[in-house]
């Protein structure tokens, strides 16, 4: 049998592990997103697909964990999700404000014209008279 001791700090070591997740798939979105330098290179990254990836899985975390956290670990894992939609957004507008905008007149020069088609060898189309009429007998 454990020693309510032991069970008090496997819970803290437990909620210190689930912490440290939140944060990690945060970081990365955030990251993900351009709002934080890379670690390795200080460069900044958008790749919006990616930070979906990591917010999915905080949103996934946040469903199955219902009902079963502190309200310390709650209250993380809601901010963290705050946080990176509200960066998504944020990302996700500034990338189509900075696509150039598509004209309807560039795009419609761009696609060439459909090939006529042709049927080679197009038998002319018979009369009523011409054509033969089959019928089967029981």
């Amino acid at each position: 049998m454990m020693n309510p001791s032991a069970s008090a700090s496997r819970n803290e070591t437990l909620s210190a592990h689930f912490a440290s997740m939140v944060m990690q798939n945060a970081q990365m979105a955030l990251m993900l997103l351009g709002q934080v330098p890379h670690p390795e290179t200080g460069q900044t990254v958008t790749d919006l697909e990616g930070a979906r990836m990591f917010i999915d899985q905080l949103e996934m975390l946040e469903v199955k964990t219902k009902g079963n956290l502190t309200k310390e670990e709650e209250q993380l894992l809601k901010q963290s999700l705050v946080g990176t939609r509200m960066a998504f957004v944020a990302a996700t507008q500034q990338q189509e404000k900075a696509a150039p905008p598509v004209s309807d007149s560039s795009a419609a020069a761009s696609v060439p014209p459909a090939p006529a088609l042709e049927t080679p060898d197009a038998p002319a189309p018979l009369d009523d008279e011409s054509r033969k009429k089959f019928s089967k007998k029981y």
